[in-house]
This record gives C-alpha cells, structure tokens and sequence, in this order.
C-alpha cells in the first residue's frame, strides 16, 4: 500500500504518513486511524506502533 492509498484509507494527509515514518510522534487518534486503515485490530497497536 502507498503512503497515498494509506493516508486516503486513514483519512489523514500524505504529510503526516511521512512524518511518523520518520519517527515523529503522533497524536493517539491517528494512531488509531491508521492501525484501522491497515486492517489491525486496535489490540496490535504494538505491532505497528512498538514503544521507544
């Protein structure tokens, strides 16, 4: 999936993909989004997102 095709499905913008693939912090609603948009259940939020 692009990051285009994942922030459409996430509805946030391309920007911000590309801001937490950098490892930039994001507020827990986009998390949320984007672990939906993957096709994840919230419970794997550590398998996308793994704690510093």
């Amino acid at each position: 999936m692009s990051k285009a095709e994942l922030a459409r499905k996430a509805g946030v913008s391309p920007l911000t993909i590309d801001r937490i693939e950098k490892g930039k912090s994001c507020r827990m609603e986009t998390k949320r989004k984007i672990i939906l948009a993957l096709g994840y259940k919230l419970s794997n939020k550590d398998k996308i997102f793994p704690e510093n």
